[in-house]
Parts: structure tokens; sequence; C-alpha cells
């Protein structure tokens, strides 16, 4: 991040320039009809970020109360409530039947782009306030001579000047590109203890005045979190936080990987956690690692509403974010695409020796949202097929040059994860549940997970099946062991970059993996976090060639959300990792709090066979050599998409991989094909049968009909 008093010298003229503009479009524009409030209802807004930069310039807001803080941000934040939104130039359906076809999707857009102002005004950040209101005021003037020139009147404007605005914006997002990219790498790697850094390690966590000053969307989660954590002993989220640490060093020791050689990690956490993160931080310190802090994606440039990264509020309007997922159409081009790869080219060149010290990620996730089914709007934005393609091939640059200063051989991770309030009255009790089921004893289930590991490698398939009205009848074909007495093909995977442990996982081949996936409901995060229900895919030779749900009466509608969320805009993918979950205490913990539409993957994948569509658990790093505990090495790295890296590397990755599980009482058997004829059961009825693992059926016991 720069400097932020070189930011305010060299941006101050123009600041003060756009603060009387603003004033002034605040009170009056000028123009007719819906486009006079659409400027005069955005320019209030941006006055309002500004009058928050002037507060937080002069300390202002540190010595606030409770309630002078609160009554802020619900001014800020207020109009994502889902009341208000409805009715709102944020809602691409209201700001298409205000301002029409021809430029309601763009100024909504805009609009939610510019909520990002909002955090940059508590991090003063001025030249983020200056150049979207230099935008705004520029959209303004167009429109302002389109009323002189009688090119727009209350029925909106001709087609030309409709171009000229949209033209305006598409610069807007290609001459400003750099500063939103190299802003997003620095924050990936570089080491400053900046807003964020100083939030966590220095508030005042004793009430809720600090969850305020943040300048992020706050509702009853993070209330909720702050307040419970502040009733655990220092001890207890000590423990917490060791389970997350430790599990992200044992994943470099696990893959043979130096940790040693790294200085820097990054944490993203929900907010209200500071506790636990605080914790954390100074865990990785004694590791030699100094933890990097960086806020969540807040504008379509850098990906709003995409997985949860960086320091993030659960609190965020789902449908908002649902609605603006694809506002990058309005300036999707070839130029902003080149533009863009060079820019992360110049930005990670820039950063090279910071990011050549980043061991990677260190990630908390939160779960226990009400299931969201969005509500798919024609009036929002849509990427147009080449658009699309243009994207695709602009993910898959971006994540090339970044695995060039950040080689993923290099790097690891660490995923865990924690209940929200909102997943009912039980919260504290789901809390410690989960606080149990993620410090697990993985070394009982490192010797049961062998066994079954033992009993597939006998096979070159296996064969998974549904039971009642799960329509699962899936086969999943093997590598071919050429020296079993050393290779496996499924990693003994326990509490380490995954937790809660545990489960067996392998890359299948491709060829001769065929049939039907089907799952009755299941949450998964991705682009959107959505919940799906009757979720259908059809697999051929390992690609996906048929999908479904049954989240709306038009099935093209659910073909449309799995293409965007689960396909991530791909024709198809290949099954990226077949798994089987172990951690059945898992399964009857959600089971009694009624919370299995609520597990995040990391947990559901644990609670059965689990299926992932995209790239494999190893990509970039196939060559690279990874052993289980036995000492056996997992060849099953690669299929045959992933190969082609040593031909193109473009084809070889998709740059997504999201799981879909089966949970037990959908699961009817698991049974290993062997090339001799021979089946050797692993799961009948939902319940396992291999010799040494029947301590894993304990909480089926009762649980299973």
């Amino acid at each position: 991040m720069a400097d932020q008093e070189k930011i305010a010298e060299l941006y101050d003229e123009r600041y003060q320039l756009m603060i009387g503009k603003i004033t002034e479009l605040s009170q009056e524009s000028g123009l007719p009809g819906a486009y006079g409030e659409y400027m005069k209802e955005a320019a209030g807004f941006i006055r309002q970020a500004m009058e928050t930069y002037e507060l937080c310039s002069s300390r202002f807001l540190i010595n606030s109360s409770e309630e002078e803080l609160k009554k802020r941000h619900d001014r800020l934040y207020g109009r994502l409530d889902e009341a208000r939104y409805e009715e709102s130039f944020l809602n691409p359906a209201y700001a298409k039947r205000r301002l029409g076809k021809k430029l309601g999707g763009e100024l909504c857009a805009l609009y939610a782009d510019l909520l990002s102002l909002i955090p940059a005004a508590y991090e003063l950040r001025m030249d983020l306030l200056c150049i979207w209101s230099e935008l705004t005021v520029e959209l303004f003037c167009l429109l302002e001579e389109g009323v002189r020139e009688h090119t727009l009147d209350e029925a909106g404007p001709t087609e030309e000047l409709a171009q000229e605005v949209k033209s305006a914006l598409v610069s807007f997002y290609h001459d400003d590109l750099e500063l939103f990219v190299t802003d997003q790498v620095a924050g990936m790697v570089t080491t400053e203890e900046d807003f964020l850094y100083n939030m966590v390690m220095f508030s005042d966590l004793s009430d809720d005045r600090y969850l305020y000053q943040y300048g992020s969307c706050i509702g009853r989660n993070e209330i909720g979190m702050a307040g419970y954590l502040r009733t655990v002993p220092q001890e207890e989220i000590d423990s917490i936080a060791r389970v997350y640490t430790e599990g992200f060093a044992r994943g470099f020791e696990v893959m043979g990987k130096d940790l040693s050689r790294k200085k820097t990690v990054s944490i993203h956490a929900p907010i209200g956690m500071e506790r636990v993160v605080r914790a954390a931080i100074g865990q990785f310190k004694e590791m030699g690692l100094h933890v990097i802090l960086q806020r969540e994606r807040t504008t379509s440039l850098t990906g709003r509403g995409g997985r949860q990264s960086g320091i993030y509020s659960s609190s965020v309007n789902p449908q908002f974010l649902f609605d603006h997922r694809e506002d990058k159409a309005c300036y999707l081009t070839k130029a902003y695409a080149k533009r863009r790869l060079e820019a992360a080219e110049a930005a990670f060149e820039t950063y090279k020796k910071e990011a050549s010290l980043y061991s990677g990620p260190a990630l908390i996730e939160v779960f226990g949202e009400e299931p969201f089914e969005p509500e798919m709007k024609p009036e929002a934005l849509r990427l147009s097929k080449s658009q699309n393609a243009l994207h695709l091939r602009t993910v898959a640059g971006e994540s090339e040059i970044q695995n060039r200063f950040v080689p993923g051989k290099e790097t690891g991770f660490t995923i865990i994860a924690f209940p929200l309030p909102s997943i009912g009255e039980r919260f504290q009790e789901i809390f410690e549940k989960t606080v149990e089921i993620n410090a697990l004893d993985y070394q009982k289930y490192q010797a049961m997970q062998q066994r079954i590991i033992d009993t597939l490698d006998e096979g070159c398939a296996v064969r998974i099946t549904g039971r009642g009205k799960n329509r699962t009848d899936l086969t999943v074909a093997l590598h071919r062991l050429l020296d079993p007495a050393h290779q496996t093909n499924f990693e003994n995977c326990v509490a380490d970059v995954n937790i809660p442990l545990g489960e067996v996982f392998t890359s299948p081949v491709l060829e001769g993996t065929n049939g039907l996936l089907h799952v009755s409901g299941v949450y998964l995060k991705g682009n959107a976090d959505v919940f799906y229900r009757d979720l259908t895919l059809e697999f051929t030779d390992g690609m996906v060639t048929d999908y479904g749900c049954a989240n709306f009466e038009d099935a093209e509608k659910g073909r449309q959300l799995i293409f965007e969320n689960i396909l991530n805009r791909h024709a198809s993918l290949p099954m990226g990792e077949f798994a089987i979950g172990t951690n059945t205490t898992a399964y009857k913990t959600a089971l009694e709090y009624g919370i299995m539409d609520k597990l995040p993957i990391l947990i559901a994948e644990k609670t059965g066979p689990h299926f992932a569509v995209g790239d494999t658990c190893y990509s970039y790093e196939e060559d690279e050599p990874m052993y289980n505990p036995d000492g056996k090495e997992v060849i099953a790295r690669d299929n045959s998409i992933s190969a082609l890296r040593k031909e193109d590397e473009s084809k070889a990755y998709f740059h997504c991989h999201t799981d879909i599980t089966i949970p037990y009482h959908e699961l009817g058997d698991i049974t290993v094909l062997c090339s001799d004829g021979r089946e050797l059961p692993v799961i009948r009825g939902g319940r396992f049968v291999v010799p040494g693992t029947e301590e894993l059926n304990d909480p089926l016991d009762d649980r299973l009909s």
C-alpha cells in the first residue's frame, strides 16, 4: 500500500476540487427524471464517503461513541439492506426500469463499485476517492451536455450519447487498472503494518466500537462472534489458533517443502475473530513468519463477491453480490485484458523479492449463513460469449504469472472453518463442537485411512452408488500401480492444510470415469455462495457432459447457475478429485444440530465421498514427489488434461476446484473393482466395512436409516 502522506500530497488539489463539485451534484444535478435522481444519489453517497474520510483524518471517529459509529455505518451501508436494495439504483432490475436499457446496467455497475469508497475513506485513500469522484463528474458532464444538445431527456439518452458514456467507463477501467492491480499484488506479499494490521493488533476488543472502525459492513455475525469470543479464556483462544498455525507448518513438512526459507504468511479471516487472529499472528511470529493482512475485494476489478478472502465481512447482502457478479461486462475488452496481464507482470516484478519470501495463505472460513438461492435477474450485466472466453484466458494468464513469482511447489496453505452466530440459537454449542472436531486425533484416523487405501489400491476402478432417492451411479477409473510395494493412488489426508481431518483422495484417470453424480442438497462457495437442490452432473470419460439442478422452475436457469458457479464458465470440466471422507463425528454433529445444509464444503467433504470438478489437488505441482506416512509415493497426481502442461500450459488448467459431497445417509455402496473380477467393499449401505475401520461407524449407529 502506498504511503498515505505522499498520496495526500499528490492528490490534495484534485480532491479539493472534487469536494465542491460532488457537493453541488448531491444537492441538485439538473439532469432530467431518473438520471437526476441517480446522479444526486450517487454524488450524495460519495459526499458521505468524503465526510467520513475527513473525520478519519482528524481522528474524530477514533473517539466517537458506539452509537455515533453505528449511525455512520448505517448511513453508508444501509442501502444494502434487503428492503432498500430492491428500490435502489444498486439493483439492476430497478436501475434498468428507471434508467432504461441503454445505460441502466452500466450506471448500476458503477454505483456498486463506488461502494468501495467506504473502506477507502477509513483507510485514508485519497487517491481512490479522487479517481472515482472524477469519473462520476466526467459522466455527469457528458449527460449534462446531452441535455443541452437534446440527446438526453426524461425518456433517456440517444444511442450516440449512451455510447459516449460507455466509452468513458471503458477508458476509466483501462487507464486506472494499474493502480488496482498493483494494490492487489502489494497487499498479497508485502509486510507493511498498515491499517488492517493495526486494527487487529491494537484495537480495544472489549466492546463493539472497533468493529465499526473497519469501514466494512458490520452485522449480527461480526457483533455476535466478537461478543462470544470475549467470553473465551485466553488459553482456549491460543489452542484454537494453534490447530490452525501448526496445520500450516505441518503442511510444509508433509509436502517436503522448506518453510525456513520463507518470511511472510497471509491470514484471511472474518471480522469478529480478532482474538484468534492475534493469537495466530504471535504463533506465526514464533515460526519466523510475519503476517500480512489484506482487505476483502470490494470492486468488480478485483473480484468482489468471489471466495471469502482477506479480512472480510459475512454480512453483505448476497443478492447484491450475485446481481453484480458479471459487472466487468461493461469494460472487458481485448485491450483491457492485455493491459491487465501487463500490469500484473509489472507489479509482481516490482515486488519480486517480497513474493519470493511469501509462504502462502492461512484461511479461516465461516459457515452458518441462511442457505441462499439467488434470483436470476435478466437485467443484471452478463458477459458475452466472446467476453467469457476473454475472461477465462485472462484468469489463466494471471494465474500463470502468479505461479512464476510465487511457485506452488515452494508455498503452502491451510484452511479451517468456524460457525457464524446466524447458524442459530445453539451457536455457542456448535462453535465448541467445531473446535473439538478441528482437534481430533489425526494419528488414529491416519491408521484407519491407511486400511482404506490398502483396499483401494487393489483396484483398477471404484464404483459409487446412492441409495433411497439419491440416483448416483459412478465408476471412477484409477491409475495403474506399476510397483504396489512402493506406490499408492490415494493420499492419506489428515489435519494439516485441510482442517478438519480426514479423507483419502486421488486424481482419477479420466478415461473410463463415467456415470451420474447426484446430491439432494449442497451449499457451495464459488463465484457466488449458493445452495443447490437436486444437483446432478453427468460424466463421460471424466468430463462433465450434462448437468442440472432444481433451484428454478426453468431448468435452463439452473443450468446457467451451474455453468457460472460450478463449471466456472467452462463448457466442461474434468473430475479432478475423487475422495472418501471419514469424519463421521462431524457428520453426526451436523445432523444433531440440524445444520447439514449449512456446512462449508471444507467440513462437508469429510462427511461422505466427494468429487471435485476442475483441476486436481496437485495443480502446478504434479512433478513434485508426494509420499504418504507409510513411505509410499502417491503417483496419482495427474490426468490427461493436466498432462497437457508439457505442451501448452493454457490447456492444462481451469483455475477452479469445486468439491461436491454425497452425505452418508444418501450413500449406498463404495466398491473397489479389481482387474481380476474381484469386488472389494469399502462402504456398504453407508457404513464402513474395511476391517479395522469399524470405529468410524460408531457415530453413525443411530443416525442411518
